[in-house]
């Protein structure tokens, strides 16, 4: 039994398209990755071998032969200096090797000796540490026999006395035989040993590098061959797994490209993606015979009607749940939409047509506001008309269904209780745990707590009017509180037009009234005013009389004397006092101080006192400006005064303060 089960599962392995296509391309893939290592290592190898040869094993090699070649040259220098006495050139030529040609090719050897032990290097060449050694006895060579040369050839045989002294010049050439050219032998030998090993490792990497080049021409043939005899293999295998059993699904597909309901089939389909593909297939079909039906209901107005997506992922399914949701929201918002404008239409034909008294404006609305919203109670308070300097207080003006005898005549303060604290921070109080006996709403059967209270704040322009209450046994929705709003806002319109007509009314009364007296005080100090000119006339004509006419003059009005250019002489207590300066601050000064800045330099200001010049009298109110900048309003009159000689001495304002008049005016 057990190995029964065990072959069952081997054969239900599901084997899909994916991994078949996968497993082949896998195989492509992973052959492609042995050729690409192989060809990567290869050249990676030759690379080496190149960079090797050009940057160390060939340099190397060329100076080795650089440096044999001047050991050989200064052997046969050294001798032609001792044997060939007039030979210039080939004494500088050994004067050259000395001091600069040698030191330079040693350097160069140095440098290269430092990469002789690089990792790139082969482990023979590596491991052959000699060269290194052989190369510094060569060098300790080298440098003893120039030294030497130096010493006993150069430095000695240094004119005509010393190569005609026989002694010296023996002793040059027991030197040449001795020690230079067995000395020279010996380097050349190093030197060759170290040629040889430089040349052994040319001709390893030359032999590297053809034997890599080969290998890789022989295995990127093989494995190229294989990929193309797989990737047929995998091409054909592919072809006819998934071909057959396609075109089956093809015939369904097509069919419902046309729009028919294909009939469910029984059919039997294999383990992998084509059978999956055509299960998805029918479940497709008995799909969309459920959603045929469902937008059949939603076209006819039933959004109640259930249906259920194929799966999380039906777009069409929750495409046409989210249609139906919006379309029901729509709908619902239509109503609400529709609710709303029909109230502010109603709201603004109430408005309309009470424009003219607040208390029936006032009880209007409260009743029609507390039933469009189907509460149970409301209330309006309306801000007192207040004294300056008293506090703002607001009275309850109309309510509905509200015990008033509770609330008559009843005064709330800023801040004080809910209606009050909405008054306070301008904005709406929303509750729907009301506090206990804060109201009840009463009926003939009995009294009960409201479920909500809303507050509004009657508010236009961040000024508030007053405060709407209403309390009902049932929650308030969204777009019922938008509209109260909306609705406050017309009705502080309203109520501060009507406020601001009843005003304006009562102003329009008054300022009728005072413009009567104003007439009638004008009027009086008209014939004062005449009174003192016909007085400043008799002064002229009579001066013994003058000083207590002056005294009269200086008790009852304000007079201030100029000379004829407009310049302060003098001014008396009564003018002083009027505009707030003392006689030190303005004598000396011109009459424009008390001018507003707007028409001190205006033509007709000074047309204005050319007149006065000219012997011309003037007469009239005056806007002034007094010390703290405040406007004075004066009646006044200006004369000229004449001297005994009959010419214009200085100029006399005689004037009397009429501000609070014209303020009132």
């Amino acid at each position: 039994m057990e190995n029964t089960s065990a072959k069952k599962k081997l054969f239900n392995i599901k084997l899909n398209i994916g991994n078949k296509i996968f497993g082949g391309f896998l195989i492509l893939i992973v052959l492609f990755a042995i050729n690409a290592l192989i060809i990567f290592r290869t050249g990676n190898n030759i690379d080496n071998n190149v960079m090797i040869s050009s940057q160390t094993v060939n340099p190397s090699k060329d100076a080795i032969n650089e440096l044999i070649t001047l050991a050989h040259r200064s052997r046969m220098l050294a001798t032609n200096w001792v044997f060939l006495q007039t030979n210039d050139e080939d004494k500088n030529a050994l004067r050259f090797i000395v001091n600069g040609e040698y030191k330079t090719v040693k350097e160069k050897i140095e440098k290269l000796m430092v990469n002789w032990d690089a990792d790139s290097l082969s482990a023979d060449f590596k491991k052959d540490s000699a060269q290194r050694v052989l190369m510094t006895r060569a060098f300790h060579k080298f440098d003893s026999l120039l030294s030497g040369t130096q010493e006993n050839i150069m430095n000695t045989l240094t004119g005509f006395d010393s190569y005609e002294d026989p002694t010296t010049k023996l002793l040059a050439g027991d030197y040449v035989d001795q020690v230079i050219i067995p000395q020279s032998n010996d380097i050349i030998k190093l030197l060759s040993v170290i040629k040889a090993k430089q040349e052994k490792l040319t001709q390893e990497s030359a032999d590297s590098m053809s034997a890599s080049s080969s290998n890789l021409i022989w295995i990127t043939t093989i494995l190229g061959a294989a990929i193309v005899i797989i990737g047929f293999l995998c091409a054909y295998l592919l072809i006819r797994s998934i071909t057959i059993p396609i075109n089956y699904i093809r015939d369904i597909v097509v069919k419902l490209g046309r729009g028919e309901l294909v009939e469910d089939t029984k059919k039997r389909f294999s383990n992998d993606e084509i059978g999956e593909m055509a299960k998805a297939t029918s479940t497709l079909v008995n799909g969309l015979k459920a959603t045929t039906v469902f937008a059949e209901n939603i076209g006819k107005g039933n959004y109640a009607s259930d249906f259920t997506p194929l799966s999380d992922h039906d777009v069409l399914g929750n495409a046409l749940i989210n249609m139906r949701n919006n379309l029901a929201r729509v709908a619902e918002e239509d109503k609400k939409r529709a609710w709303t404008t029909e109230g502010l239409a109603k709201f603004a034909e109430i408005l309309r047509s009470n424009n003219t008294d607040v208390q029936k404006l006032c009880d209007e609305i409260v009743g029609s506001l507390v039933k469009y919203l189907k509460a149970n109670q409301g209330a309006l308070y309306i801000i007192d008309d207040v004294a300056e300097g008293e506090e703002p207080t607001m009275s309850m003006l109309a309510c509905y269904a509200w015990d008033k005898k509770k609330h008559l005549n009843q005064k709330i303060y800023i801040g004080e209780g809910l209606a009050g604290q909405a008054w306070q921070e301008k904005d709406m109080i929303y509750l729907t745990d009301v506090p206990q006996n804060y109201i009840r709403i009463t009926s003939g059967l009995g009294d009960a707590n409201p479920t909500s209270i809303l507050i509004m704040p009657l508010k236009v322009n961040d000024q508030i009017f007053g405060v709407v209450e209403i309390a009902s046994f049932s929650t308030m929705a969204d777009h019922e509180i938008e509209f109260v709003r909306r609705i406050a806002e017309s009705i502080a319109s309203t109520v501060n037009s009507v406020k601001v007509n009843a005003r304006t009314t009562k102003l329009l009364a008054e300022s009728q009234q005072m413009t009567e007296e104003m007439r009638a005080q004008e009027e009086e100090m008209r014939q004062n005013m005449e009174e003192l000119q016909a007085t400043q006339e008799e002064m002229q004509r009579s001066q013994g009389e003058s000083s207590s006419i002056v005294a009269l003059v200086n008790e009852t009005f304000a007079t201030i004397e100029f000379d004829t250019e407009g310049n302060i002489l003098k001014a008396n207590e009564n003018f002083l006092k009027t505009m707030g300066y003392s006689l030190d601050e303005i004598v000396g000064e011109h009459h424009r101080i008390f001018m507003p800045k707007e028409e001190r330099n205006t033509e007709a200001y000074r047309q204005f006192w050319k007149d006065l010049s000219a012997g011309r009298m003037k007469s009239g109110e005056f806007k002034l400006i007094n010390k703290m900048g405040e406007e004075v309003w004066i009646l006044a009159s200006y004369s000229p005064i004449r001297g005994s000689n009959g010419q214009i001495a200085r100029l006399l304002k005689v004037a009397q303060d009429i501000t609070k008049y014209k303020k009132k005016q």
